[in-house]
């Protein structure tokens, strides 16, 4: 029996050697046991190759704003696993996450017994918990977010009121799929009958296979620069992006995000249209004021996250090709004047080769190549430095990498720790500590 939270995580960690495995059959046969939890929710439903955690905290503090107790279910978590499961920007309590899981695990042990329905993961483990930590804190809403794809994925046993995609890109192929349009099917399977659905800034071919699902459920469409747009002003003087929005409501002007990246703009446009279909649906008043206030608020740490200023310290957890060719745009639309050390590692599975192609692309910058302390980390023996052996340098640990950079580094320069978000995680731990 679960005692404390050493235990409770314990347990929780303990799912994870039997990976990821895409299925609603193990999920439905816990939540049966739990009595459903999730049906008694209010819940926003958010999918997309990325962009959808940022998304998922804009709406989140924007509903806030209107006074109501707003749930979150995101992944990874940054600094503890409480993170993943929110209410109103607050984690859930070592003694809430003990309790919750006190119920769930005579359930899943009672599952584990059973052949065919053993093996709940550690992501469905944690997704019936949120159901059943919502439900019992009688929370007014949830946006949640999916964790990977959308058909398949645990999350998706639930009657949204609304749902989103935000991008689609080509990430977790060997589970998704090696085309644009099969990973966009798969994203696309959280379309609900009858249940309205924004999209953000995807690609034709792509959108096609999302509109065509959305058909063939009855579901309306809101498209990114047709039914709601959104008009880009820049970066803001002190740290965030500026811009307009419009939509059938009419025009928002003097926008500022609380996050750096012109492509948190369009994750934020995304939001608000979100927050407008919440409105209406829910009949509460669609304010400015909330928008507003909500948008400065909203926080999502190690995307593009500002944690030292002397000297300049940035963390993106761009994790895959799509994440790193924003990050490459928006380092030489507003770091282009300073000299930026990068500090990068990933995941073998990822492309690696790619997204360090990619970040050659900052023609200022000078990359340390590295490794961290994870199950399929990439490999340094393969050289990766042949790619380009003037620019990229290889730190056999990370730490070693760091120290190399800070020893060379003017009060002109910057760092920009990136790639694998449990690498920037590890990172990020390290340096706040330093500086705290």
């Amino acid at each position: 029996m679960i005692k404390t939270v050493q235990e409770a995580i314990q347990f929780i960690e303990s799912r994870q050697s039997f990976g990821s495995k895409p299925g609603l059959q193990r999920i439905n046969v816990l939540l049966d046991e739990l009595n459903h939890p999730e049906k008694d929710l209010s819940i926003v439903h958010i999918a997309g190759t990325n962009g959808k955690g940022s998304t998922v905290s804009f709406l989140s503090a924007m509903l806030q704003e209107t006074g109501l107790t707003i749930g979150t279910f995101t992944s990874p978590y940054i600094e503890e696993l409480n993170e993943r499961i929110a209410i109103n920007g607050q984690p859930i309590s070592d003694d809430a996450l003990t309790n919750v899981m006190q119920k769930i695990q005579p359930r899943v042990s009672s599952a584990d017994a059973d052949s065919e329905l053993s093996e709940i993961t550690e992501f469905e483990l944690l997704t019936a918990a949120a159901f059943l930590y919502f439900k019992e804190e009688e929370v007014d809403m949830v946006v949640a977010e999916v964790g990977l794809g959308g058909l398949y994925d645990s999350t998706n046993v639930v009657s949204p009121l609304l749902t989103a995609i935000t991008t689609i890109g080509m990430d977790h192929m060997e589970v998704l799929g090696d085309t644009i349009e099969k990973i966009a099917e798969q994203k696309a399977g959280i379309i609900k009958k009858g249940v309205p659905v924004v999209t953000g800034k995807i690609t034709a071919n792509a959108l096609a296979v999302i509109d065509d699902t959305a058909q063939r459920q009855q579901a309306e469409v809101s498209h990114f620069a047709d039914d709601y747009q959104m008009v880009y002003k820049g970066p803001d003087a002190k740290w965030g992006e500026q811009f307009d929005f419009y939509n059938e409501q009419g025009k928002i002007s003097g926008l500022t995000t609380s996050l750096l990246g012109k492509h948190q703009t369009e994750n934020a446009a995304v939001a608000i249209q979100l927050f407008y279909f919440v409105c209406q649906i829910q009949h509460l008043p669609f304010s400015e004021k909330d928008v507003k206030k909500g948008l400065l608020k909203a926080q999502w740490p190690a995307r593009l996250e500002k944690i030292s200023q002397n000297p300049l310290i940035v963390l993106d957890g761009a994790h895959n090709e799509h994440a790193m060719k924003r990050l490459v745009e928006n380092m030489n639309d507003e770091f282009k004047d300073q000299h930026i050390y990068v500090l990068f590692s990933a995941l073998e599975r990822k492309n690696v080769e790619g997204m360090l192609k990619q970040l050659l692309e900052i023609s200022n910058a000078e990359i340390y190549l590295t490794s961290f302390d994870y199950p399929g980390v990439l490999r340094l023996e393969k050289n990766y430095q042949a790619i380009n052996e003037k620019r990229i340098n290889v730190a056999s640990l990370w730490q070693f990498g760091l120290a190399n950079i800070l020893d060379k580094i003017s009060n002109d320069d910057m760092i920009l720790v990136t790639g694998s978000l449990y690498f920037v995680a590890e990172v990020r731990k390290l340096i706040k500590d330093l500086i705290s």
